[in-house]
């Protein structure tokens, strides 16, 4: 019976050794897909300022030589774009809010390590961004919709101006997936360190 014990424990410690380990493939994995769907962000980030800025240069310019046709043409672009941006911010903020409820619980697992609670908060703060952001799209959109179409001077005139808010909003989004990659940079640092 003593032999059986013993043969037991020994084949058991180095399993014990590493039970510690199971969050570590987890944890690092989380981060280098999260490094992976922050470069995808930044391309398309960068691909929606492009975009936006061309529409409303293309909007001066046809604002400029009073050309009808090809101020409808730029509405037309705009109201595509408007709706991708509205699909995209939807994606993003379900994605942001399963990242504020992934740490969460992790906070709740291991709520001793302060780089938990701050990823938490960093989450949260994202949702609460991505919110503001599709609130903003949202609006602008809800706008733009009652003056397509009108070719009023004030109805040209406003239209211009929420496409220049739409390229703020572009611009901000642009500079916080910049902060959101280096965080999740961050995080994968510590991370590496901890395990």
């Amino acid at each position: 019976m003593a032999k059986w014990l013993l043969a037991t424990m020994a084949l058991s410690l180095p399993a014990l050794a590493h039970a510690g380990d199971f969050r570590k493939p987890t944890e690092q994995g989380r981060d280098r897909q999260e490094l992976r769907q922050d470069r995808r962000e930044t391309r398309d980030d960068r691909q929606d300022l492009r975009q936006v800025e061309s529409l409303l240069a293309r909007y001066d310019s046809a604002r400029g030589r009073y050309a009808r046709r090809d101020l409808m043409q730029v509405e037309q672009d705009l109201r595509d774009y408007v709706a991708a941006e509205l699909n995209e911010s939807h994606r993003e903020l379900a994605q942001d809010k399963r990242e504020a409820r992934g740490s969460t619980r992790e906070v709740r697992h291991d709520g001793y390590r302060s780089d938990d609670r701050d990823d938490r908060r960093d989450d949260v703060r994202d949702a609460r961004q991505e919110s503001r952001a599709l609130r903003q799209t949202r609006g602008i959109a809800q706008e733009l919709n009652g003056l397509y179409g009108r070719m009023d001077s004030g109805s040209v005139m406003r239209k211009r101006m929420l496409l220049a808010d739409l390229v703020q909003l572009a611009r901000a989004e642009q500079s916080q997936n910049r902060e959101e990659m280096r965080e999740d940079r961050r995080e994968a640092r510590e991370d590496s360190r901890w395990y």
